[in-house]
């Protein structure tokens, strides 16, 4: 399994990287043929999806949720293995999760067991623009959904997870020399820090909204007054409510100054996954099917989000966070427990068993 993890890291796969998505797309193609399952690619601007079908008995399959993007620039990072330690790019978010996946289909190839349906994702870094409506069609009529994210620090499984949206603000301004004739021109970047302020006050009336300005651009010399500017912002929702008043109010802005031109986009939206029964007794299911491994495990509410914020919000009973246990997710010193690969991939078949 280590073997196999440290191949997948060493080829990596930043999201928007078309080349090297499809190149790791083919590596998944290749493995999940190998262990009997009927592969397929749906082809996305932003890098190939994988769907593949393993054969069962007649019932209801469970879906398995994964992607194969990761956040590190081409070089970013290094493979490093210390004292049962491994760390580098993706090890935990989540290539582990891959290797952990493939490693149970292995274990339960000649045992008899419902369908089960794999779908790895190559834009979920950026909230799976492209991949939401494949999620949505392969989710329909399965018995439960299980995401390979990283699981709480004391490897807890996620019941529940908060909304996540992308969304981007960009100003159009207007030209002109800094100093001879400031007042003919428009600073972009003015309005922009402007409209931010604005979002900084209506986030800060809820209690529960996250807010992550993550990018901004704009500008290009210190003595030209800026034409454009833009800023790309992550919300947090903890329920459907609160995310419908928040965005449309930030959708709703307009310019604060005379002359500027706004624009309020939703590049992305994963709706929040509320606690529901069907999960609760999901989870029991696999606290029994993990005692029959000799394992302890648990669940808990999430506040990042995944693609299994849309299998829970479409009311399909779920779990995420089968990855391995580790620390650092989007972080530089991102690392697993390399013992707790081979432990999650015996949960994992456990479940596909006595499901």
């Amino acid at each position: 399994m280590i073997d196999r993890l440290r191949e997948y890291v060493e080829h990596e796969t930043p999201t928007g990287d078309v080349d090297a998505l499809n190149s790791f797309a083919d590596r998944l193609l290749a493995r999940y043929g190998e262990l009997g399952g009927t592969a397929r690619r749906e082809p996305a601007p932003t890098g190939d999806h994988v769907v593949a079908d393993f054969p069962g008995r007649d019932e209801a399959p469970l879906l398995f949720l994964a992607h194969h993007d990761t956040v590190w620039p081409v070089g970013q990072l290094t493979w490093r293995s210390d004292d049962g330690v491994i760390h580098g790019p993706g090890v935990f978010d989540m290539k582990g999760g891959l290797v952990v996946l493939e490693t149970a289909l292995a274990q339960v190839r000649d045992v008899d067991h419902r369908p089960v349906r794999i779908v790895v994702v190559a834009d979920e870094e950026i909230g799976s623009p492209s991949a939401r409506e494949l999620v949505t069609a392969e989710s329909a009529g399965v018995f439960a959904a299980f995401g390979f994210e990283p699981p709480h620090p004391n490897g807890d499984l996620k019941t529940s997870r908060w909304g996540s949206t992308r969304v981007r603000i960009e100003v159009t301004g207007r030209e002109a020399h800094a100093a001879l004739d400031p007042e003919s021109g428009v600073s972009a970047i003015d309005e922009l820090v402007d409209q931010l302020i604005l979002v900084r006050a209506l986030v800060a009336r809820y209690d529960s909204v996250l807010c992550n300005v993550g990018t901004i651009t704009g500008g290009g010399r210190t003595n030209v007054v800026p034409g454009s500017a833009a800023a790309d912002i992550g919300f947090r929702f903890v329920d459907p409510q609160t995310e419908r008043e928040v965005l449309d109010a930030v959708t709703g802005l307009g310019p604060v100054r005379e002359g500027a031109e706004l624009s309020v986009r939703v590049m992305s939206s994963r709706p929040a996954w509320e606690p529901s029964s069907g999960t609760d007794e999901l989870l029991q299911k696999v606290v029994a099917a993990a005692k029959s491994v000799g394992q302890e495990i648990g669940g808990a509410a999430a506040s990042g989000a995944a693609d299994t914020n849309l299998t829970g919000w479409l009311g399909v009973p779920t779990l995420d966070g089968l990855g391995p246990v580790g620390k650092g997710a989007h972080a530089v010193h991102e690392q697993i427990i390399a013992a707790t690969l081979a432990e999650r991939a015996d949960l994992v078949a456990a479940i596909i068993k006595s499901l």
